[in-house]
């Protein structure tokens, strides 16, 4: 809410390190896409959003898994928020993210056929979308996967392509039953006649929601299979605390609750200190002034 009353943010980027500013306008913003596992803390900040102008819709994840691999999610108040969501805005605005499936000795096939089945019955009319992976096993995650197998003693299994096409098919029968459409999030080998492509950044929807007279927008996946129009991220690795086993947006647990707890609501840069933040804008504005005055020292002059 800060940034959006300064009209801006500052943004790390998460690979090479460059600092760079993102306008937060109404102009200069065609619509957020918000991502969270428990939107309730941000009701009410959201019905002021709205009263400014900005267009959002939600990618809202509840996972079938068991606590142990989500520490810190509180599972009804999210299912909870989901639906005063949907009443507020409607359906269309969200996209329920079951993701990712993990297998493993305590959440097997039969498992995820009863949790997918609780979960989509009580959602039944308040999503029309269902989105879904099977985890994708990075460099953090397989190290995380190795320390959590070590620490539970609990085992995670890798299946082939045929039993994760049947799986997903026989999700989606389900989800068809409650009214809801499943996609497949950067996995085509499980699209078919039951299962579409997911764009969890989707120009369409933005378009069908906001500009009926027609938007202009193109893909641009940020990985394979990805689907995704082209959008520009706010968001910073190793701040988010739900403390999920699986996460590839955080290094581990402990580094994200440290950040989160240390998080400083004046910073332009989420997940940085107000004095960094402060350091990094005025060297931002100088390379700004300097590229003005190269820019105006080229044009030349007149005979």
């Amino acid at each position: 809410m800060g940034r959006l009353k300064d009209g801006f943010a500052g943004v790390v980027h998460p690979f090479g390190g460059q600092r760079y500013i993102v306008s937060l306008k109404p102009e200069d913003v065609v619509c957020f896409v918000l991502w969270s596992k428990n939107f309730s803390p941000f009701l009410e900040s959201l019905k002021i959003i709205d009263g400014l102008g900005y267009k959002f819709y939600f990618n809202y994840t509840v996972t079938g898994l068991p606590s142990v691999f989500e520490s810190n999610v509180e599972k009804q108040v999210a299912i909870d928020a989901l639906k005063e969501l949907s009443k507020t805005y409607s359906p269309r605005h969200i996209n329920w993210r079951f993701d990712p499936i993990i297998i493993s000795a305590i959440c097997d096939r039969d498992y995820y056929i009863r949790a997918f089945e609780e979960l989509a019955s009580e959602l039944a009319g308040y999503v029309e979308r269902c989105y879904f992976s099977f985890v994708v096993k990075y460099g953090k995650v397989i190290r995380n996967f190795a320390e959590f197998e070590k620490s539970k003693g609990l085992k995670i299994f890798d299946y082939s392509s045929d039993f994760k096409i049947d799986l997903a098919n026989e999700l989606a029968d389900i989800a068809a039953h409650y009214g809801i459409q499943m996609s497949s999030c950067c996995g085509d080998y499980l699209l078919g006649p039951k299962i579409k492509k997911a764009h969890c950044i989707d120009g369409g929807i933005i378009e069908q929601l906001f500009y009926p007279g027609g938007l202009q927008y193109k893909e641009k996946p940020t990985r394979n299979e990805c689907g995704c129009t082209e959008s520009t991220d706010i968001g910073t690795y190793d701040t988010c605390p739900h403390g999920c086993i699986y996460c590839y947006a955080n290094t581990n647990k402990r580094k994200a609750c440290k950040t989160f707890e240390n998080h400083d609501k004046t910073s332009a840069f989420l997940g940085y200190s107000k004095s960094e933040s402060g350091r990094w804008l005025a060297e931002i504005e100088n390379d700004k002034n300097r590229n003005t005055l190269r820019t105006i020292e080229n044009i030349p002059s007149e005979k």
